[in-house]
């Protein structure tokens, strides 16, 4: 599937990741017909963030 990515300090990719995967029973997987960073996201352009790696999937 598609998903927006962050690969460092202003670098976010729209690219193809592993499907999401049922791992508890109160999951569910939902189709996504399109995708935006969300306005929480957008620090993320600007700066390091400790905790995030390349390619860690963005959203919430």
């Amino acid at each position: 599937m598609k998903a927006l990515t962050w690969h460092g300090k202003g670098d976010i990719r729209c690219e193809e990741v592993a499907d999401p995967a049922i791992e508890d029973d109160r999951d569910i997987i939902i189709k996504v017909t399109c995708c935006a960073i969300c306005g929480s996201d957008l620090h993320l352009m600007d700066g390091y963030m400790p905790t995030m790696m390349s390619g860690d999937v963005l959203g919430h």
